[in-house]
C-alpha cells in the first residue's frame, strides 16, 4: 500500500477521534454548537478520506484527481473544524475567512470525487 494511502489512513483515523471528542465537548459544554459542526465535519470526512482510499486502491478512481480529493478533505476539515474549535476556546478564529475557506474546499473536494470517478485512468 503506498505511503500516501496509509498517511490518510492516520489522518483520518485521527480526524474520527477528534470528532468524537468535540462531540463529547460539545454534548458536556454551556453554549458549545460550534463544536457539534466540527466534530460532524471531522467525522463525515474522517468516513469520506476511508472510502476514498478504498476506491483509489481498487483503482475504481483515478489516481491523482482522486488523491488530491482525499487530501482535499483533510486540509478543507482541519481549516473548518480548526477554526470553528478555535473560536469556542480562545474566542477568535484561525484567519479571516477560515471556515468558509475550508467549506469551499470540502466542495471542491467532492466534485473532485465525481471527476476522479469519471476521467479515464489512462493505463
Amino acid at each position: 500500500m503506498p505511503l500516501s494511502f496509509r498517511l490518510l489512513i492516520a489522518l483520518a483515523g485521527l480526524m474520527g477521534a477528534s470528532g468524537v471528542a468535540l462531540a463529547a465537548a460539545s454534548a458536556h459544554g454551556a453554549d458549545a454548537s460550534r463544536l457539534a459542526s466540527a466534530s460532524a465535519m471531522l467525522l463525515f470526512h474522517a468516513t469520506a478520506i476511508l472510502g476514498t482510499v478504498a476506491l483509489l486502491s481498487r483503482g475504481i478512481l483515478h489516481g491523482g484527481i482522486g488523491l488530491a480529493a482525499a487530501f482535499g478533505f483533510v486540509i478543507a476539515a482541519a481549516l473548518f473544524a480548526g477554526d470553528l474549535t478555535l473560536r469556542q476556546y480562545a474566542g477568535h478564529g484561525l484567519f479571516p475567512m477560515a471556515a468558509p475557506t475550508g467549506g469551499t474546499l470540502l466542495i471542491a473536494s467532492w466534485l473532485a470525487v465525481s471527476v476522479a470517478a469519471l476521467w479515464p485512468k489512462g493505463k
